[in-house]
């Protein structure tokens, strides 16, 4: 759907809500060489240890001998790729038989190939490669033209998997395995499908594009709610707007479903994991930080807190998002934060008054001018005026994170002239 349709229907509180601080930002931003890698798709890892979710062969853990078909949509065209594998979490080697990529065709019901895209990956000139314990390791460049937002299916033939893998489960993207090497092949009729992408954390494309905004954060970033295969994150429908506007920007999501600023959650904390899942993604010029309510959800749900504890933990989440910016500003990336949506309809966290004046104290700390070199005021766009401490229905799914509705809601909001500058490197 074209940016001039759905401009009717976009929500009541849009553009006028987002707050920009861009004093820290720095004129137009320049385009890159025409030689360089940029992040066209990545994953945040986390540990996955035995026995794995669905316990059907070839998915045991740890795997042995067989070949993953796990796909990606590459957010950049360009005309040569290369690949990041992960042994973060790892405490054995990782040995990989053999991989390639190919451009998908056709997604549904199983990925078709474009057979005469197929190209084998190599790894410092070989096939094979090994994957010391928590390292990861990049494939050497092949040469495949892709288009922006092409499909791309990674192969990769697992002699030897570790026995806690590098995983990424909130893909909202089916993942397929077959027992044996089948990297080669085009077609798997016998594919046994799982979600999930296993031991695959970067895409990056030959490109030059203007801006590459990583987005971060939780499992509103991470799209819990979507459809497998939709491509319905609040991130893919900022995709496409700029794509259908011809902005020459490229977005990656590395959000993590149960994510905390501070704290290991189901992954590791954002503090922890900042550098690797997002300033060191490849070309990044920006950066989306929406966290924190698993980090006030976490210290109230089924126990009591005290006015001191809750101050506490203000002045910390306060401590600990300033940190963010000066790592950004150190690198010469804009930082652009986001404050936090109502939760008081979520029945998992069951917020009390005390609860929602600390998110309201959170809020109104994160939109003081200086905080970020931009900041999305997604509270003031998704939560009901009639009752501010709960999203409104149509952008509602559970009373803590957003519809679907709400996701493209806060893509439709996103000013996009942020895109369109640089941030001086802090000294």
């Amino acid at each position: 759907m074209t940016e001039a349709s759905n401009a009717g229907r976009r929500p009541r509180i849009g553009w006028a809500a987002l707050l920009l601080a861009l004093a820290g930002c720095a004129g137009p931003l320049q385009r890159g060489p025409g030689d360089g890698w940029v992040a066209a798709w990545g994953s945040a890892m986390l540990g996955q240890a035995p026995p794995a979710p669905a316990a059907s062969a070839p998915w045991q853990q740890p795997m042995r001998d067989v070949s993953l078909r796990q796909v990606v949509r590459v957010d950049a065209a360009g005309t040569a790729l290369r690949v990041r594998i992960s042994n973060l979490f790892g405490a054995e080697p990782l040995l990989v038989g053999a991989a390639s990529v190919a451009r998908v065709a056709e997604l549904a019901p199983q990925p078709r190939l474009d057979a005469a895209s197929l190209r084998p990956l190599s790894f410092a000139g070989r096939r094979e490669l090994v994957v010391a314990p928590h390292a990861e390791a990049w494939s050497d460049p092949v040469e495949i033209a892709l288009p922006r937002q092409a499909d791309v299916a990674v192969q990769l033939h697992l002699l030897r998997g570790p026995a806690v893998a590098s995983v990424h489960l909130g893909s909202r993207m089916r993942s397929w395995a077959v027992a044996g090497n089948r990297v080669d092949a085009a077609a798997w009729p016998e594919a046994v499908v799982e979600e999930g992408w296993w031991h695959l954390a970067a895409v990056d494309v030959r490109a030059s594009p203007r801006a590459v905004l990583v987005a971060t954060g939780d499992s509103i970033t991470d799209g819990y709610g979507v459809p497998s295969g939709s491509y319905q994150r609040w991130t893919d429908a900022l995709s496409r707007r700029l794509a259908a506007q011809g902005r020459d920007a490229v977005v990656v999501n590395t959000g993590i479903g149960g994510g905390r600023l501070l704290r290991d959650g189901l992954g590791p904390s954002l503090a922890a994991r900042f550098e690797r899942d997002v300033l060191a993604r490849s070309g990044v010029t920006h950066a989306v930080v929406l966290i924190g309510v698993n980090d006030l959800g976490v210290s109230h749900r089924g126990r009591a807190t005290t006015p001191e504890s809750r101050a506490a933990l203000l002045a910390e989440l306060q401590a600990g998002f300033a940190d963010l910016a000066r790592r950004a500003r150190a690198r010469g990336v804009c930082l652009i934060g986001a404050t936090l949506m109502p939760y008081a309809g979520s029945g998992y966290y069951a917020p009390g008054p005390e609860n929602e004046a600390d998110r309201q104290a959170l809020n109104a700390w994160l939109r003081e001018p200086g905080r970020f070199d931009a900041l999305l005021d997604f509270d003031a766009l998704l939560r009901d005026p009639a009752r501010p401490a709960r999203l409104r229905a149509e952008v509602d799914n559970d009373g803590l994170h957003p519809s679907l509705a709400g996701y493209r809601a806060m893509a439709a909001a996103f000013p996009l002239e942020v895109l369109e500058r640089r941030c001086a490197t802090a000294r």
